[in-house]
């Protein structure tokens, strides 16, 4: 990792100048920069006086051991005089939210582009989990987290509040809650439980919100897993999916609607670690589990132990 003097990023992105502002983040705001070669890069700068260092310093000491196409590169740093910024590989599609969420921009998001980037963020949460020579725990995985490069491919970005792991160690726990209301598993939000089963459930809302189009939020006084569930129960699986996908394989669009449910299960035991949810991704033939209601949510339209079967709503849409 290249140590940056603070001439060279200042350079790079014309001091910093609103023009060059790709976001704004918690802790400090993401600025495009070219470096004399002509280089691309993203600088992230610290908001001077914010409380962001401890984030900083974490994403610096994890990122440099950490290489994963599906995790954004970091190439560099500066720390001089009031300045504290980190140096990252330009990724020149911004983040998925920009896409998924705007009502021009999601329909370049094709069911092939939307499985792409799906599969792409959970090869990329296995290597954080179980590949890498780190186990780590990302905590704030959402769609603004999720970098799209020229060709689409998702890279999983901000691990300021990232945890690392101990390589036999499964579950901690913490005092200080770190993500964003409505991504975090509810054994984390509200007993500050932490293991590889937050994540998984974080990836599952993104998933439905992948095969939605539509925000996490924007489901007043339940998330889109309640939404999703209630739709999966009453056995109309079809009212969850974007209807600029309506042409699409609908089975195969139906078993990612299952697996995002399957990922927000209100017990972390039942939720599938990553590798599984990488092999039910790819194989047409492997049986999945029956979700039960997700996280958060009460249904009355489920069965006395919360299951309910879609084996008739899958042949039926075979049949079409």
């Amino acid at each position: 990792m290249i140590p940056y003097d603070l001439g060279t990023i200042l350079s790079a992105t014309a001091e910093f100048s609103s023009e060059n502002k790709l976001g704004q983040g918690g802790f400090g705001a993401v600025y495009k920069g070219i470096l004399l070669n002509g280089k691309e890069i993203a600088v992230k700068r610290l908001t001077r006086g914010s409380e962001g260092g401890v984030e900083f310093r974490n994403e610096v000491s994890l990122l440099i051991r950490l290489q994963h196409k599906n995790l954004v590169k970091i190439l560099g740093f500066c720390n001089e005089r009031d300045e504290e910024t980190l140096v990252y590989e330009f990724v020149p599609n911004s983040s998925l939210d920009r896409f998924i969420f705007d009502e021009e921009k999601r329909a370049l998001l094709t069911w092939e582009v939307r499985f792409k980037v799906i599969e792409g963020i959970a090869r990329g949460l296995v290597y954080l989990h179980e590949d890498s020579q780190l186990k780590i725990i990302h905590r704030d995985l959402k769609a603004s987290n999720i970098l799209l490069d020229e060709e689409m491919n998702p890279k999983v970005a901000d691990f300021g509040t990232a945890r690392l792991f101990d390589t036999d160690e499964t579950q901690a726990e913490t005092k200080r809650i770190a993500g964003t209301r409505g991504y975090m598993a509810p054994e984390y939000l509200n007993h500050g439980q932490i293991s590889a089963k937050s994540d998984v459930y974080s990836f599952g809302v993104v998933l439905l919100e992948m095969i939605s189009g539509r925000r996490n939020n924007t489901f007043v006084g339940e998330g889109i897993a309640a939404f999703a569930w209630k739709r999966w129960a009453e056995g109309r699986p079809d009212i969850i999916i974007d209807p600029l996908l309506v042409e699409k394989p609908s089975n195969e669009i139906i078993k990612l609607i299952q697996t995002g449910l399957l990922c927000t299960q209100q017990n972390p035991t039942k939720r599938p670690t990553m590798s599984t949810v990488i092999v039910w991704l790819r194989s047409e033939v492997i049986t999945i589990p029956s979700p039960k209601a997700p996280a958060f949510t009460v249904s009355h339209s489920q069965s006395e132990d919360g299951t309910t079967s879609m084996s008739n709503v899958l042949t039926e849409l075979s049949c079409r």
